[in-house]
This record gives C-alpha cells, sequence and structure tokens, in this order.
C-alpha cells in the first residue's frame, strides 16, 4: 500500500473516531437532565470574557438567536522541501497525524481532513481559538511544517454555534 494511501486512511480512521467521539459526547450532554442549556447570551459573554471575536443574529424563519464566532482555517499546502526519503516521509506523517489529534484532544482544533486531490492545498483545520496569533503558533508547530513538507496559509473564518456538519 502507498504511503499516501497509508496516510489517507490512518487520517481518516482519526476523523471518524474523532466524529464518533463527538457524538457521543453530545449525546451525553443532551441527556443530562439536571444540566441547563446555555443561553445565547450567556455563550456569548463567556467566549468574550476568553478573548474570542462574536456577533449575533436573529433568524428571521426560527425567531431564534444565532451566536456567530470566529474560527481561524488553515489551508495546508504543499511545501517547499518534500525531497524526504520514503522512510523520513512516513515519520513526518505520523507526527502531523499526531500533531492533529493533539490540537482536537485539548480543544484547539474542531475537524482536520485532507483534500481529495493531489493539488496544492493539502487538506485544512479548522481551529477554535480566540486568536490568529494563536493559531499560526499552532499549526506552525505541525512536524511537518517544520521539516517544510507543508506551509501554512490562515484565515479568519465565522460559523455558528453550535451548528455541526450533514
Amino acid at each position: 500500500m502507498g504511503l499516501k494511501k497509508q496516510s489517507t486512511i490512518v487520517f481518516l480512521s482519526i476523523l471518524i473516531f474523532s466524529a464518533c467521539k463527538m457524538e457521543t459526547e453530545k449525546i451525553t450532554k443532551t441527556e443530562k437532565p439536571t444540566e441547563a442549556k446555555q443561553t445565547a447570551k450567556q455563550l456569548g459573554e463567556e467566549l468574550k470574557a476568553k478573548g474570542y471575536k462574536i456577533f449575533d443574529y436573529v433568524d428571521e424563519k426560527t425567531k431564534d438567536t444565532v451566536l456567530m464566532q470566529q474560527y481561524f482555517i488553515a489551508f495546508l499546502k504543499r511545501g517547499d522541501n518534500r525531497s524526504q526519503s520514503k522512510e523520513e516521509a512516513t515519520r513526518l506523517q505520523n507526527g502531523h497525524l499526531a500533531h492533529l489529534g493533539k490540537m482536537y484532544e485539548l480543544g484547539y482544533a474542531d475537524i482536520s481532513g485532507p483534500f481529495g486531490d493531489d493539488g496544492d492545498i493539502r487538506g485544512i483545520t479548522i481551529y477554535n481559538v480566540p486568536t490568529q496569533k494563536m493559531a499560526d503558533s499552532l499549526a506552525n508547530s505541525d512536524p511537518s511544517v517544520k521539516a517544510g513538507r507543508l506551509k501554512i496559509e490562515i484565515h479568519p473564518w465565522w460559523a455558528a454555534k453550535g451548528f455541526s456538519l450533514r
């Protein structure tokens, strides 16, 4: 099995595990009858206190308040140094996957994944941190980035709190 295919399978396994874990946590959180759900205002105040940028609006259809939070989307691009041996490339890929798993476990990243083509943009990670400086620092601590195999391009990105992928 080729390195690319093996790396993709390992990465997809991590994503599936993470998604299942998130679903389990979501179910567990919703099954706790004694836990009161935070209002959008309370959550907004909590996020502001932690340094996050937010805004809210009222959905005309549902009349619910939608809380928007700024995240940071990191595009992992093909780096300038891709001349590593097969063994070194495998070691870097394993370190890269471990780094992304650690970012998820620590709560710094909400989702990561590779693109399905062989273009210059290799994948993305969405960082759930208060500042671009922090997202940049975390993304650049990836072993594949440090080795020059990948490079990072980060942009602020807004999404509604509490919405999940479908």
